[in-house]
């Protein structure tokens, strides 16, 4: 399966990071990447990573988060996860991860976008 991270810029200067497919050991480090130059490139007001589409997440998966979260707090940025299946919700809260990433249940489709670019895995 192919993993893509998209990012779009919405007119109020949040930042949404959207993951497909699964964050594994494959694609751990693109996924904190994708994070870490959204941060640096744009200011975002807000970062949010929507894991709609993602369908599977490992140890550096959640590692990944767990970078860009330490990323955007450092940079006193908010930082929240979105729109969770069961599953990726269930491991977010046996981790106590779930109230660390401010776990949302779902956001508003990204129609004030301004911007956007693709990564692909």
């Amino acid at each position: 399966m192919e993993n893509s991270i998209r990012t779009t810029l919405a007119d109020d200067g949040t930042i949404t990071v959207t993951v497909s497919g699964e964050i594994d050991f494959s694609n751990a480090g693109e996924v904190e990447l994708g994070i870490r130059d959204a941060l640096a490139e744009c200011s975002p007001s807000s970062i949010v990573v929507d894991v709609r589409d993602a369908t599977f997440i490992d140890s550096t998966g959640l590692g990944a988060l767990i970078e860009g979260y330490r990323a955007a707090v450092a940079a006193g940025i908010d930082f929240r996860v979105v729109n969770p299946s069961d599953t990726f919700r269930r491991v977010l809260m046996v981790t106590g991860l779930s109230e660390v990433f401010g776990l949302s249940e779902t956001i508003d489709e990204p129609s004030q976008a301004t911007g956007a670019w693709s990564r692909h895995g």
